[in-house]
């Protein structure tokens, strides 16, 4: 069976260098009847485990370690035993919001995590934070950028950790390079397509500087 792509949006708030925003988040859920993985784990461990219902959760792979996308990953790790997974370059980001926890396993450039039907290969894709990754799926069409890229630009590279000219580095080089027609799950917002993104890098990099 293919696997299917649920998205389920949670709410919270995000803290970074002494400001705190409310914000809305996506969380993915990629499976099928029997198995799931989740992308980023947003502020309502409970609510994502009532999502995956009986499925065996096998993953919690975070795209970035900024805490609105982390914060209910250690609860719902607790709940399934799945293995949280992320990138080592966000550890010191993952330690401002869960300093006596651990991910359980690193993310790497060119890794492959299945399950359920999908294959998700990471892209490392820093500037957002400098652990950031995106998860791309070939078979289903589809990449989940996190923060990396959303319907109408780059993420945010305003605050600590981040770079602009390392995120348009990554969009160009690594989710640009993808084919136009695949779909673009991102991290807050609505989705969008490469093909729909890729003709305003320029305007985006005018804007940045």
């Amino acid at each position: 069976m293919a696997a299917r792509i649920e998205r389920l949006v949670t709410s919270g708030q995000f803290s970074l260098d002494g400001g705190t925003w409310d914000v809305d988040n996506n969380v993915w859920i990629i499976g099928d009847d029997h198995e799931a993985i989740v992308i980023d784990a947003a502020h309502d461990a409970y609510a994502i485990a009532e999502a995956v219902g009986d499925r065996r959760l096998t993953a919690i792979i975070c795209t970035h370690a900024h805490n609105d996308h982390i914060d209910a990953a250690p609860a719902l790790a607790g709940r399934t035993g799945a293995t949280i997974w992320l990138h080592r370059d966000d550890l010191p980001l993952w330690k401002q919001t869960h300093p006596d926890r651990e991910p359980d396993a690193w993310l790497a450039d060119g890794q492959v995590i299945e399950a359920a039907g999908a294959d998700l290969m990471v892209l490392h894709t820093p500037g957002h934070a400098p652990g950031a990754v995106c998860l791309y799926d070939r078979g289903l069409g589809t990449v989940f950028t996190g923060d990396t890229l959303f319907n109408g630009g780059p993420g945010a590279t305003g605050r600590s950790y981040s770079h602009f000219p390392t995120i348009i580095d990554s969009i160009r080089d690594r989710l640009l390079a993808l084919p136009p027609e695949t779909k673009v799950l991102t991290g807050h917002g609505d989705p969008t397509t490469i093909g729909a993104e890729a003709p305003h890098l320029q305007e985006w990099i005018d804007r940045g500087h």
